[in-house]
């Protein structure tokens, strides 16, 4: 495409345009995701208005840089695109977005027992009751009084709840999980142990699934579950405690879980640590763990059929 030239007020438009109402004209669909709107052909970008966040890349900006990297297009094109559309159609500007000061945190109502959660937990996702138990009583654990949402804690070095990452127990319908606004990352779920050792997940249940999987001595290690596929909870966990020697990333066998790895480990690389991949055989660990534990279900019904 030959050069373009735009006037001020054409890329003030252009950088303007709902990326929101962009994105459906086009056939994207969009699922909520607390205050923002999640991409459903890509789970990694959220988009707010006329701003983007890819969480996988870490990278973001407005609707000119969304769609040179989206579609691959040049500057000019994107702004071109941005201003006319395919079939000539102006997009709608988005609304002046007024400051609202941030939210502080504070954790969902606490509910009077915990039967859902450990209903879900054990009979859905197989989760063995003692690592259940264990965040339970350590108050990293509970189910919430309104929606009875497992509500999976992350505290400071004085024991301060600092984040919160809500997951539904519903056993039909979409799933629902979602940081409670105003969390602080750097304090995603966590066990601290003794030794040397830091394994890194992007789910809550991914990490209870490995500990399940792998139990021998695992309150001696030290774990955390990324909320997502950010490296803040890591690299805040590796300033937190200088004696590790060892991280291995456990993150989802997928795209964003390889990248998210791959940056990790450079992240290690530099303080001289050692990073080890353990990629799960599905997608995720609670995959493996259900796998294995439908394959002994299938194994014993045979036994007991005599077959």
């Amino acid at each position: 495409m030959p050069y373009i030239h735009f006037t001020k007020e054409q890329k003030n438009r252009a950088a303007s345009v709902d990326l929101e109402e962009f994105l459906r004209m086009r056939g994207e669909k969009l699922t909520r995701s607390g205050k923002e709107k999640r991409m459903s052909s890509d789970h990694s970008i959220t988009i707010d208005g006329n701003e983007w966040y890819d969480h996988a890349t870490e990278k973001g900006g407005g609707p000119i840089s969304f769609v040179q990297e989206r579609y691959g297009l040049s500057y000019s094109e994107a702004v071109s695109l941005l201003l006319d559309g395919e079939q000539g159609v102006e997009y709608p500007m988005a609304k002046q977005k007024e400051e609202a000061p941030p939210k502080p945190f504070e954790l969902p109502p606490i509910n009077s027992d915990c039967r859902r959660v450990y209903a879900y937990l054990l009979k859905q996702r197989h989760i063995d009751r003692e690592v259940i138990s264990h965040f339970v009583k350590a108050g990293l654990l509970y189910e919430d009084a309104k929606y009875h949402n497992c509500v999976f804690v992350g505290t400071d070095e004085n024991g301060v709840p600092r984040h919160a990452h809500k997951r539904s127990t519903n056993s039909y319908g979409e799933t629902f999980r979602i940081n409670v606004e105003g969390s602080d990352p750097h304090y995603s779920f966590y066990h601290i142990g003794e030794d040397e050792q830091l394994f890194v997940f992007e789910a809550p249940i991914d990490m209870l699934s490995y500990i399940t999987l792998c139990p021998e001595g695992w309150e001696q290690h030290n774990y955390v579950a990324c909320c997502g596929t950010s490296s803040i909870p890591m690299v805040h966990m590796l300033d937190r405690l200088p004696h590790l020697r060892q991280v291995f990333l456990c993150l989802d066998n997928d795209v964003a879980g390889h990248a998210a790895s791959a940056r990790m480990a450079d992240l290690i690389a530099d303080r001289g640590i050692s990073a080890e991949r353990l990629t799960p055989e599905n997608k995720d660990w609670n995959e493996d763990l259900v796998s294995e534990y439908t394959q002994e279900e299938v194994q014993i019904h045979c036994q007991m059929s005599g077959s």
